[in-house]
């Protein structure tokens, strides 16, 4: 595994959980990550074999520009926009279509779930909607729940960020270990 994956799972894991738990992607991080991935992509350039910096600089832009309508239309949030271009400035040109197309697959099933269940609630026997009910109450005031959804500050939605970090570094290791050069 190269340096460059290594930081790549390590972005991926910490933009994971604050997706999932604040629904936020931190620039702070994302820069960090690309102020580390450039000295590795210049190092690379003097060392055997050479990394394909153009590859990964491409793959960049082209992250950027493939989810900007995405964000335009106020389907994505700019951070998920941001956050696909880190991967590919980190994993390079042959990673961006398997992450997109796992990520994105995630998130539609996540979507199917989150509305089955709304008109599941509705259909069923009524004391079992009582029983939903009370538990679902009985989370809500769940200190870490309320913890959450303070962090959250009212931001909703899936947490498309975080499919893109499981799908990167699932892309990640099997290169490293189960799959093909």
């Amino acid at each position: 595994m190269t340096l460059l994956g290594l930081l790549a799972i390590g972005i991926c894991l910490r933009i994971a959980i604050s997706d999932l738990y604040a629904r936020r992607v931190p620039n702070a991080w994302l820069l960090a990550a690309c102020a580390l991935a450039v000295p590795l992509l210049i190092a690379g350039q003097v060392t055997t074999p050479r990394l394909p910096w153009l590859s990964h600089v491409g793959a960049a832009a082209l992250g950027l520009v493939a989810l900007l309508p995405f964000y335009a239309v106020r389907w994505m949030g700019a951070g998920d926009v941001k956050f696909f271009a880190v991967l590919g400035l980190l994993l390079g040109m042959q990673a961006l279509l398997p992450v997109w197309v796992v990520a994105s697959l995630a998130a539609g099933l996540h979507a199917l779930v989150v509305l089955m269940s709304r008109r599941l609630g509705s259909m069923l026997p009524l004391g079992l909607q009582v029983q939903v009910s009370r538990a679902s109450s009985q989370w809500q005031t769940h200190p870490a729940l309320r913890d959450m959804q303070s962090a959250r500050q009212g931001r909703r939605g899936i947490p498309y960020a975080a499919y893109l970090a499981i799908a990167a570094i699932g892309w990640i290791l099997f290169r490293a270990y189960g799959g093909f050069s």
